[in-house]
């Protein structure tokens, strides 16, 4: 787990609904204090609070764990699916590898 990401998500959601850091700590019934480290990534949060926060910012916890996730849709599959078809086990592989390693720096970035 990348805490230090979900806490920013977490900051994010929070100023996007122009909702206080206090605010939000009051909703999830912890201290200030410990809301600001878990919005700096210097704590760990448990699932209880994981789960309330998710209700005070009515956001999915997938979200906040993960960042916006959006399904695919079936163009975009059908896409991906016609980049494999006539690929050898060997080129699959190494395709897969290169966009593991894409999809790592990307997250990095973020």
């Amino acid at each position: 787990m990348d805490y230090i990401q979900i806490g920013r998500r977490i900051r994010n959601i929070r100023k996007s609904k122009n909702m206080t850091q206090e605010k939000l700590a009051e909703i999830v019934d912890i201290s200030l204090t410990h809301m600001s480290h878990i919005e700096t990534g210097s704590t760990k949060l448990s699932l209880p609070v994981l789960a309330k926060i998710s209700k005070a910012l009515n956001t999915s916890k997938d979200e906040l764990l993960f960042g916006k996730v959006q399904p695919l849709n079936p163009v975009t599959l059908n896409r991906i699916a016609e980049l494999f078809e006539h690929c050898s086990a060997r080129d699959i592989c190494i395709m897969t590898d290169i966009l593991l390693a894409t999809k790592a720096t990307l997250d990095k970035n973020r």
